[in-house]
């Protein structure tokens, strides 16, 4: 049986706000939570105790404040849940601010009803959707935060040790199940590969995934080796 994921909306047009409604309830994969217009009454609904949102489709300019403060909150109070930031053409600057703000990508005003429920159960399955052009920005933020720190001397091995752990960072601790999965993707099995040598589901997997991503603060598979192996997670030649 596939799961069902609640989507939570916030948009301050009406007309745009019932369109994403309508949209999610299209599919049967997906559950309209709630669908808002401020930042307040998002924030009431991802404040609800025993509720799960695992789909935020927000915009950015609502009256009463940013849609980033939205995704911010979404994350620390649904670690689980993703966000897709709903963005007109022409809106890159923004869109890279939603990503730096844990977004993992975007959804134009202007796509089709079955693009809308595509796109969510994208995300969900794994994908990040982004165009080639933002790929390419958050890419090169990436390489440039990655030449920041001094680069370390080769060791004998041929490996170049990653930047240390600042002192007094906390360090993250993985379940045994995730470090398992942790150093398979690093090693580039794929989720279906890696859910028939452990004998799970790809849907087990991705859960996995998505708590990895959580604890170390990523939203891909390249970040979260980097970062594993920046904090000692994982050994070097990963």
């Amino acid at each position: 049986m596939f799961p069902v994921w609640n989507v939570l909306i916030v948009e301050d047009d009406a007309q745009m706000r019932e369109f994403f409604a309508c949209s999610v309830a299209r599919s049967d994969s997906l559950a309209l939570l709630a669908s808002v217009g401020t930042v307040a009454e998002a924030m009431t609904c991802l404040d609800q105790p025993m509720q799960r949102v695992d789909v935020l489709l927000t915009d950015l300019g609502l009256p009463d404040g940013s849609g980033l403060d939205v995704i911010r909150h979404a994350r620390l109070r649904h670690p689980e849940c993703e966000a897709l930031v709903i963005s007109m053409f022409g809106d890159e600057d923004n869109v890279m601010a939603s990503i730096e703000a844990g977004a993992l990508g975007y959804i134009h005003k202007d796509t089709t009803p079955e693009d809308v429920a595509q796109t969510i159960l994208g995300m969900k399955a794994g994908a990040s959707p982004i165009s080639p052009m933002i790929a390419r920005r958050v890419l090169a933020k990436y390489r440039a935060l990655q030449a920041q720190p001094p680069v370390a001397p080769a060791s004998d091995s041929g490996w170049s040790d990653p930047p240390s752990v600042p002192a007094g960072e906390e360090k993250v601790q993985l379940s045994n199940r995730e470090q398992e999965v942790l150093e398979l993707i690093a090693r580039g099995f794929s989720y279906a590969e890696i859910a028939r040598l452990k004998a799970v589901s790809v849907h087990t997997v991705q859960t996995h995934i998505k708590n990895l991503y959580s604890k170390l603060a990523v939203h891909s598979k390249s970040e979260a080796v980097f970062e594993a192996t920046r904090m000692g997670l994982l050994p070097r030649g990963y």
